[in-house]
C-alpha cells in the first residue's frame, strides 16, 4: 500500500514536470497570421496602418495582412515590403 509521503513525492514530480514542458510549448514558433495592430518598429507605421501614439499601429479594423519584421533590407521570398521595418505576405 503507498504511503502519503510517495503519494506527495509523485504529486511533486508531476507539477515540476509540467512546469518544465509549458514554457517549452509556448515558446514553439507559431505560423504567421494577420495582424491588425503591431508594434512601430521605425518613425513611420507600415502601409495601410494608423500610428497610435502609443508605439503601436492600427489597421483600425478595417483590413488586416500578415506581417513580419524585416530582419534587414530585404523581405524573404513570398513577402513585400511594406514600410515600417514590416513585410507584408503575398
Amino acid at each position: 500500500m503507498l504511503n502519503s509521503g510517495s503519494g506527495l513525492q509523485m504529486f511533486n514530480r508531476l507539477v515540476w514536470l509540467l512546469l518544465c514542458l509549458v514554457p517549452m510549448v509556448s515558446s514553439s514558433p507559431h505560423p504567421a497570421k494577420a495582424q491588425r495592430v503591431v508594434k512601430k518598429l521605425t518613425a513611420e507605421c507600415p502601409m495601410g496602418y494608423i500610428d497610435m501614439s502609443n508605439g503601436k499601429c492600427s489597421a483600425l479594423g478595417l483590413m488586416s495582412y500578415t506581417l513580419r519584421p524585416a530582419m534587414d533590407e530585404n523581405c524573404p521570398s513570398g513577402w513585400n515590403p511594406t514600410g515600417g521595418g514590416y513585410c507584408r505576405k503575398d
